[in-house]
This record gives structure tokens, sequence and C-alpha cells, in this order.
């Protein structure tokens, strides 16, 4: 039998107290007796329930997690066109394979692409930038820099000419070739490029015969030559060859540019076509390395088709001295003369200037922004200003024309 509650026990014996006291018969008892009865029981009631009751635990409040949001893509930013990444080349945009071939003047060597024997070029894959421009009589000629890349084949190699002065300049390179016109070109070269230009083929391996002593059995090696006008004290360990820009993304705007077109006369033509697979411009030619007849442009080196990530072509000045002697105004291009880039299967019309002779050559929209080259290797086309274009559904061509 479970024991009787306090409270309970008190209030049996109260009554029996009563009931002693006064015999059997119970009085009545007046309205404020038994409220002051009732309230004495409800107060023990409340004690023993106090009592007895556990006490009673607020809970604790969890903490709140904020989930963490999913981090928002960025864009990478451009690169140049006045500091560049560590280890990346300013002519291309890219890292290279080797961070120490920047701390050394860019090479040019010196490319015929008018053959005798069906010859086609070396080397050419490997540069940075190729610079193509009229020599006259319907020819034209290259210019190959190699400054993140070397190439130990580069050729044919022929003789210099007077735009090679503002190229050498601008780039702070040194030059390659086999000769060149003792009386109108070469005194020229000294206003630009003093001592930087070599004129022979027995540096061997720099620019070497290769023993056949023909026209175009002279190639270079881009590596020696540079180690070459090193040891002669035209070392220059880091160049500053800022004002290129590049970024992956396409810019704004432009127009369809799949193919670009591109003669000097004289039966001689050239094609870029772009090819959506590679994302580069590849270089097809009809000359007479081909029997005249269009044909992929391949580096003898590699046995691979030439490709490039932008094709420029730029309007400059020429001025015409005989049939094979120009000049071709570079240097001191400040105002700004049209130009037109394609890249990623599209072109832009631009502007190009080169206000500083130690700097490249900048390219602007029309914004008078730097303009994003695609990272990568660079075909530039050097025309007249008075040159032909004509455009037909994204396929461009242009014919040159002096000045």
């Amino acid at each position: 039998m479970k024991k009787l509650s306090g409270f309970v026990f008190v209030l049996l014996t109260f009554s029996f107290m009563v009931s002693a006291c006064v015999g059997s018969t119970m009085p009545t008892l007046t309205d404020a007796e038994q409220t002051a009865i009732a309230g004495t029981v409800t107060a023990v009631f409340s004690e023993k329930l106090t009592q007895q009751a556990p006490p009673t635990e607020t809970p604790t409040a969890l903490p709140t997690q904020t989930p963490t949001p999913e981090p928002t893509p960025t864009e990478a930013p451009a690169i140049g066109p006045v500091t560049y990444p560590e280890g990346v080349d300013p002519l291309t945009g890219l890292q290279v394979e080797n961070p120490e071939l920047l701390n050394r003047r860019p090479v040019i060597m010196k490319i015929s692409n008018h053959q005798i024997d069906y010859q086609s070029q070396w080397g050419l894959s490997k540069a940075d930038l190729v610079f193509e421009y009229f020599i006259g009589w319907g020819a034209n000629r290259f210019a190959a820099l190699y400054y993140g890349q070397d190439s130990d084949r580069i050729g044919p190699v022929r003789s210099i000419r007077r735009v090679d002065g503002h190229l050498g300049s601008l780039y702070q390179a040194v030059v390659g070739s086999t000769g060149g016109d003792g009386a109108d070109v070469l005194p020229y070269l000294y206003n630009f490029i003093p001592g930087r230009f070599f004129i022979d083929k027995y540096l061997c391996p720099g620019v070497c015969d290769d023993g056949r002593n023909m026209v175009y059995s002279v190639f270079g090696n881009s590596a020696a030559l540079s180690e070459y006008f090193n040891s002669i004290g035209y070392a220059l360990d880091n160049p500053d060859l800022s004002g290129m820009a590049f970024h992956e993304t396409p810019p704004e705007g432009g127009e369809a540019g799949v193919s670009a077109w591109i003669t000097f006369g004289g039966g001689e033509g050239a094609e870029f076509v772009y090819d959506e697979t590679s994302g580069k411009y590849l270089r097809f030619a009809m000359d007479e390395t081909t029997s005249n007849v269009y044909a992929p442009s391949i580096d003898q080196n590699t046995g691979e088709q030439l490709a490039f990530s932008n094709v420029i072509v730029i309007n400059a000045v020429y001025t015409e001295y005989k049939t094979t002697l120009h000049s071709i105004d570079l240097i001191g291009n400040t105002g700004g003369l049209p130009a037109t880039v394609f890249r990623d299967g599209k072109a832009y019309g631009i502007i190009w200037k080169a206000p500083d002779s130690g700097k490249p050559i900048q390219f602007f929209d029309g914004s008078g922004n730097p303009f994003l080259l695609k990272p990568g290797n660079s075909w530039i086309v050097l025309l007249g200003t008075s040159s032909l274009v004509n455009i037909e559904g994204g396929e461009w061509s242009f014919t040159f024309s002096i000045p």
C-alpha cells in the first residue's frame, strides 16, 4: 500500500482533532473559513508538485548553418599589354618551356619565298611572328622572328632589306641574312640596328651553307646566331617587349573571317583558311614551290602544315626607289593606320601604331583600347596603303598595291 502523502495526513489529523473537541456534530463553516481551508490545501498541493516535478530544461538552440555559396566563375584576365606573368612570352601570350630564352634578344631570320627547284621553307612553325612584305617584281619575302622557341634549321636564308632595320629596332632583335645592297640598304640599317645584323653565310651553324653553294642552300640556327651576337657584345638580358595583348575569348563584334587570300602579284598567292578543329588559320600557297598549284604550306622540319593563331594584315607606307628597292615606314606611326585581324574565324577592323622605336607594333580597337589577340603565333602581312580588299561571304581577298 502506498504511503499517504504528507498533506493528506495533516488534513486527516486536523479533522480528528476537531471531532474530538466538539463531538460528532460538525459545525457549519462560514464562507470565509471554507475559503481559508481551500487556500491552505491549494498551497500545500502547489508546494509538493514543485518539489516532485523535475526541473524543466530549455532546449539548446542548434547553430544555424549558412550554406556555402557556389564559387562564381571568373574570366581570366587579359595578358599584357604592360605586364606579363612570369615565363610568358610577350609576343605570343604563351608560357614558354624554357623561360631563359626570354632573357635575350629575339632573332630574326630572312627567308626566301621566291623558290628555285621548288624548295619549301624550314622552321617557320617555330617562329613567334612571321612578317611578309613586298620586295619587287611581284615577289615577297619573310622575316621570321624567334624568341620563345628556337629552330636549328631555318631557311632558305636570303638577303636583308631596309624594312628589316625597322623590325630589328622595334623588337630589339638581331638579324641573320646572306647579303644586302651595300649602297642603298646597309647604310640605312646602321641607323636602326648598328652591328646587329649578319650578311654572310660562313658562320656555321648560325648562318651556314649546307655545302651545295647555291643561292638557296643557306640555312640558319636561331640559338647559335643568338650566341654569336652575345659573344661580340650585343647581349640584352631582359628586353622590354611589352605592347601586345592577348585573351582566349574573342572580342565582341567583328564579322565573318573564314579565310584571307593575299597576293603580291606575279602569279603568287597565299591563303589562310580557318580550321575550327585547331582554332588556327592554315596556310595554303600557289607559287613556284607548288608549280603554281594551290597546296598546303609545309614546314619541312616537321612535315606539318603551317598554322597561325592570328593573321594580321596592316597597311603601311611603301616608298619605291627602284623596282627592287623599297622603304616601308613602320617606326613613327603615332597616329595609327588601318589593319585587319583574323582570329577564331572572325575579322576585325583595327588600328596599328609604332610610336616607340624600341617597342613592338601595337594594335588597338575602334575605341582606342588594346586589341586582344589570340594567344599563339601570328603572321603579319605588310601591305601598301592603296592595296585593295574584296569580301564575299566571310572570304577576304587582299591585293598589294603601292604606296
